[in-house]
């Protein structure tokens, strides 16, 4: 059986019943679900205080699970970075640990990756959100969680997502994948946990930021240097922010807009990933190699993280086209 266990690295837990709920759910999945002792810890709006959240994260990396799940996102992972001993995290890696989740785990995996090349953790659901949904708010996604499954199984070895045009046919970009939520990645730049990336693949997404601030923080990326040296950017699920009256008819596809037109690196839109219900996992530090035919994309890697490096064509197991959903 599959050992998964659940800790708590960022906000705290507003309700208990939720992180039962996804223990409960994970373990009819056939893991052999632990929660981690302090995964229900608070201090303020964090899950224990700093020194609390580190030790979770090394206790867990030194037991080495199969699979290390974030309960939650929220806010605290910028906090510890500079206290992390990475190198127990990598040796975690090694051994085959998968760390899994999305928000601001971003920190945690783009500082982990930009450490250790040929390593790579998880972007995928976090426990609470996307397996501690009670049914009555709309239970848990299916294509959710059988990505999921299929990642922490090892056989998931591509992702395939529908764009709403067909611009970028006939696209095809081999790189490292980095990236993950927006804020938390450009809140990196310029510190020693910034994945110095060159002819990677980019993915992105955000929640509740209007569609200027997107903007601005795209806009920051690309004048850095960063969308022009990759080799193409994903992007996921912006939603989330009240529109403005000034707005007038501006929003997110003006924000892609503006970002496409200063730079000549493919910027894709459509990915299944964010904030949303339906979420893929994506290996952030593995070599993949994207594909697009018509509207069609497909993102396939080797289906090890730890064999980042080694060439690959994705033609194994995939979620299909259940994976993806069209964004009009």
């Amino acid at each position: 059986m599959t050992s998964l266990t659940l800790f708590t690295p960022a906000g705290a837990l507003a309700k208990a019943g939720n992180l039962t709920r996804a223990a409960k759910r994970l373990t009819k999945l056939g893991f052999d679900v632990s929660i981690d002792a302090d995964a229900l810890a608070r201090h303020q709006r964090f899950a224990g205080d700093d020194a609390t959240r580190l030790a979770a994260i090394h206790r867990i990396a030194d037991a080495a699970p199969s699979v290390a799940m974030a309960t939650r996102g929220g806010y605290g992972l910028t906090r510890l970075l500079d206290q992390l001993d990475w190198s127990r995290i990598a040796k975690s890696v090694e051994h085959g640990t998968r760390w899994v989740g999305y928000s601001d785990l971003t920190a945690l995996q783009n500082g982990f990756i930009a450490r250790h090349k040929g390593l790579a953790m998880w972007s995928g659901p976090l426990a609470c959100d996307d397996f501690g949904r009670s049914e009555a708010d709309g239970g848990v996604d299916e294509v959710t969680q059988d990505c999921f499954t299929e990642a922490m199984s090892g056989a998931l070895e591509a992702v395939g997502f529908r764009a709403p045009s067909a611009e970028f046919d006939g696209l095809e970009a081999r790189g490292r994948l980095w990236g993950g939520n927006l804020t938390v990645l450009c809140s990196l730049l310029g510190t020693p946990h910034w994945p110095k990336i060159k002819g990677g693949i980019l993915f992105l997404e955000d929640i509740n930021e209007h569609p200027y601030r997107v903007e601005r923080q795209l806009l920051q990326l690309q004048q850095a240097g960063v969308i022009d040296a990759q080799a193409a950017v994903l992007l996921g699920d912006f939603s989330g922010a009240a529109r403005s009256p000034l707005d007038k008819g501006y929003g997110i596809k003006d924000a892609v807009a503006a970002l496409r037109s200063r730079t000549k690196t493919p910027v894709l839109t459509g990915l299944p990933f964010g904030h949303v219900r339906t979420k893929v996992c994506l290996p952030v530090g593995g070599t993949v190699e994207l594909y697009v035919q018509g509207r069609e994309a497909i993102v396939g890697w080797q289906s090890d993280p730890r064999l980042a490096h080694a060439a690959h064509h994705p033609h194994g197991e995939d979620c299909g086209d259940d994976c993806g959903h069209d964004h009009h």
